[in-house]
């Protein structure tokens, strides 16, 4: 339990640095909206936080057994090593069925839950992302930068305006600007004044060495969309934010419209595999739980037995193997044909097998 605590703070505080942090610093989230997030963050980063609990759990338990010679006495009294393993089994088993549970239902539930709420919360104030004196970068395609903000009135404002390769291919400088949210549309349209504008050739972009065709405006509108932050309320929910039940009715549904005349059967089944793939990552992730529980016994029993400090090391370094592993079959996410969704099984039944093997080894000792 201290372990998987551990981890989960770690994956909580990173999340947090990385999407609530700078949202509080900047006024754009109170503080009790920033703790009912963290709250959410819970059943997301123990996800990730059981598997490495459980396998560091243990190993630091059995290390520091077998290097104090407990071991030895439990054999030397004639109790065989499966006596030892039972407890560690049964503990695996039920964190496995803790992982499937919260993989397919609580932590989808959880992180629908966390987007919703960070998006009303951003909604309620969303001038406040113009932040005065600072490079503003939450605008996909737009750099901004105010000198001053009175309201939703602006002051010596600068805009860079960037291609898909974050290149700028037009620039400018008002003395005034005005900037309103629109509710319907989730954007912030900002209106420069008196505004000197400067445009790069679409085909030079990078070439310094040409002239940029200056213009003038008295009113130049700029439309901030505010996606990257908490989406479109229109955009379909992720897959893996799913429940198992959305999960087979997405499948079901994607089944439907393969029967239906003139379907694009490639598509369609390139979709439903992705459904699948969705769904085999959760059983296996939770299935992983179990597995390290089992791989720890003979490694903590014999292989760190002198150096109990490793342990930790160790763990984190079977841990990263088996999160390399899935993201190399996610890379083949767009080859049906190669069954990627049943591959994720495949390192979680590795570790199994690679735990039988020690045993086996461990029983001729």
């Amino acid at each position: 339990m201290a372990a998987v605590g551990l981890f989960g703070f770690v994956l909580v505080v990173g999340n947090a640095l990385k999407d609530l942090l700078q949202l509080v610093l900047g006024g754009q989230l109170a503080l009790d909206t920033f703790f009912t997030l963290l709250l959410l963050l819970g059943p997301f980063v123990a996800a990730y936080a059981l598997p490495m609990g459980v396998l560091t759990g243990v190993l630091l338990v059995l290390g520091r057994m077998s290097a104090q010679h407990e071991v030895t006495a439990m054999r030397a009294a004639g109790l065989s090593f499966g006596y030892l393993a039972r407890p560690i089994l049964i503990l695996g088993a039920l964190a496995a069925m803790v992982a499937a549970l919260v993989n397919y239902e609580y932590m989808p539930r959880a992180r629908a839950l966390y987007k919703e709420t960070l998006a009303r919360a951003v909604q309620r104030n969303p001038l406040s992302f113009i932040v005065p004196k600072t490079f503003i970068r939450d605008f996909p395609g737009v750099v901004l930068y105010v000198g001053e903000k009175e309201g939703s009135v602006l002051r010596d404002v600068w805009m860079w305006e960037l291609d898909k390769s974050s290149r700028v291919k037009r620039s400018g400088r008002a003395a005034s600007g005005t900037v309103t949210f629109e509710d319907g549309e989730g954007r912030l349209v900002l209106t420069l004044h008196r505004v000197n504008i400067e445009v790069r050739k679409s085909d030079r972009l990078e070439d310094f060495s040409v002239p940029m065709a200056p213009y003038t405006a008295e009113e130049f509108p700029i439309e901030l969309q505010l996606e990257n932050l908490f989406g479109k309320q229109s955009v379909r929910k992720k897959l893996a934010w799913m429940t198992l039940a959305e999960l087979r009715g997405e499948t079901e549904r994607l089944r439907a419209l393969e029967k239906a005349p003139g379907a694009d059967l490639g598509d369609l089944r390139l979709e439903r595999m992705r459904v699948d793939y969705a769904t085999n990552e959760k059983g296996a992730t939770a299935l992983a739980v179990f597995a390290f529980a089992v791989l720890a016994i003979p490694l903590g029993i014999k292989v760190s037995r002198k150096e109990t400090s490793a342990n930790l090391g160790l763990a984190l370094a079977l841990v990263m193997t088996y999160y390399f592993l899935t993201v190399c079959v996610g890379w083949l996410d767009g080859r049906p044909e190669l069954r990627p969704d049943l591959l994720l099984w495949v390192p979680s039944l590795g570790f199994l097998g690679l735990a039988g093997w020690l045993f086996s080894r461990l029983g001729r000792v």
